[in-house]
């Protein structure tokens, strides 16, 4: 289990750029194709733009289409699930269960071997290079 991560409204505001702060503490979403890893094809991992916690590896990173970075599994276990009734439809919203950031949406019509697609913001990461990481 990893160690949780919390500060306030007003710390999250003075550290995090305006659109960063939208996406990973209020829940929003960048707009498709806008964002600096949709197109992004370094090898390295994808870390949580709060917290630093690894997230996705550029391995499991896939182009879909959407215009969002699209990974076909989590990194590690520092994804949270949590279910998302907004906009008039039911989704599983994820979250990095470390701080709590708001990172995207799992859908279940990815490509093999999960079947599944995690879309995910841009604003809500980071990426470490191989040799960083």
């Amino acid at each position: 289990m990893s160690k949780k991560i919390s500060k306030s409204d007003k710390e999250w505001r003075s550290l995090l750029a305006p659109e960063t702060y939208s996406v990973t503490r209020q829940e929003g979403t960048e707009r498709a194709f806008t964002g600096k890893y949709w197109d992004h094809h370094e090898e390295g991992i994808y870390v949580c733009v709060c917290c630093g916690a690894p997230l996705f590896h550029s391995n499991d990173k896939y182009d879909s289409g959407s215009g969002w970075p699209s990974f076909t599994q989590p990194h590690s276990g520092l994804i949270a699930e949590k279910v998302d009734k907004s906009l008039m439809m039911q989704r599983i919203e994820v979250h990095c269960d470390r701080c709590e950031s708001h990172l995207g949406h799992v859908f279940s019509d990815g490509p093999q071997p999960t079947g599944l697609r995690y879309c995910i913001n841009s604003a809500s990461l980071d990426f470490q290079s191989e040799d960083e990481a």
